[in-house]
């Protein structure tokens, strides 16, 4: 339920209102200070408020019922778009935001000199797997603590915030020291005790859909962090197991339009792990624009022939840099800039 107040409402009289609301009805409450309205949308047992009486309070215009499982992450109840602070990065906004960097962590000198390229060439976040959830046992596992070490080495030389994989709850701490978003894979989109505690921290999150889950099974992940207090949440398109093995996932476009029609978060695509080829990332990456999305995260390798990790969707530093160049012309076709 979303109460929207009537213009001119204070925000003193918000807060006591609230005050009320949680006294009375055992429920909770998330004002929202839009830039033409204010809401308050109610969060829990809902049922428990008349919507008539909720009609009657002082300061209430009217009330609308929310519908979908997701209310946190509901553009109902956060009309205008969420835009994240990110070390100066602004996420969300109109700037679409490039994060760059290989699939893995493989050493110093590698991600530093990755990490100085990829900024050069218009990359405001600098990527990288620390931590490597793999299908096979073994496979490269990622260089773990140390490969958070160099990335923070990286972004000290360069001023990159850095973003990397989580895979177990027993490593937030670390993450808290190391990294500026913290990523949660598609395998663990739906490992809610991660996410449950994730949720207890302000670090932004860069979500990650599952290959087999829905756009609402996505939202519902992103609720578990906003519901334990954590706003900072990004979405992110990476392709979705279909019967098309032309490609090594297939890349949902139509997410990032439908995700921004329900929810006020930052949507992401990463158009490396959709294709697996890197043929594919280029053309991926401007679609992606067109259709709306607010960052791109593509993997870069100076190596890639040699990389310990998904060598085939790993563009080289040129490559990149022709890449942002188009990407640049299709972003302000669309009214926005990298």
């Amino acid at each position: 339920m979303i109460l929207v107040l009537k213009h001119g409402t204070t925000r003193d009289r918000v807060e006591d209102l609230c005050e009320q609301l949680e006294t009375r009805y055992k429920i909770q409450t998330n004002p929202i200070y839009g830039k033409e309205q204010t809401i308050i949308g109610l969060v829990g047992d809902t049922s428990r408020v008349p919507e008539e009486e909720a009609a009657n309070l002082d300061d209430v215009e009217r009330v609308v019922k929310v519908q979908e499982p997701f209310k946190r992450a509901n553009r109902k109840f956060h009309p205008d778009n969420t835009v994240l602070n990110i070390n100066g990065v602004q996420v969300g906004g109109e700037k679409v935001v490039l994060c760059a960097g290989p699939c893995a962590v493989e050493g110093e000198a590698m991600i530093t000199e990755i990490a100085a390229s990829v900024k050069a060439s218009g990359a405001a976040l600098l990527r990288g797997g620390a931590f490597k959830p793999r299908t096979s046992p073994y496979a490269f596992q990622g260089l773990r603590a140390e490969g958070l070490h160099y990335l923070k080495e990286a972004r000290d030389r360069t001023g990159l915030p850095v973003v990397s994989e989580i895979t177990n709850p027993s490593q937030i701490d670390l993450f808290l020291e190391y990294v500026d978003v913290i990523q949660v894979g598609a395998r663990n989109m739906q490992n809610f005790e991660l996410l449950k505690e994730l949720g207890r921290h302000k670090r932004p999150i860069l979500l990650k859909r599952g290959f087999s889950n829905s756009i609402n099974e996505l939202l519902m992940s992103a609720e578990y962090i906003l519901s334990e207090g954590n706003p900072n949440v990004i979405l992110c398109e990476r392709g979705i197991r279909t019967f098309e093995t032309a490609t090594r996932n297939t890349l949902d476009l139509s997410a990032i339009p439908v995700l921004k029609q329900k929810t006020h978060l930052p949507v992401f695509v990463d158009p490396s792990h959709a294709s697996g080829a890197v043929a594919y990332v280029e053309p991926l990456c401007l679609a992606a624009i067109a259709v709306g999305a607010d960052g791109l995260e593509i993997e870069v390798h100076n190596d890639p022939k040699h990389a310990l990790s998904d060598g085939p969707q790993q563009l080289v530093p040129e490559q990149f840099d022709s890449l942002v160049a188009k990407a640049r012309a299709v972003a302000e076709a669309v009214g926005r800039s990298i």
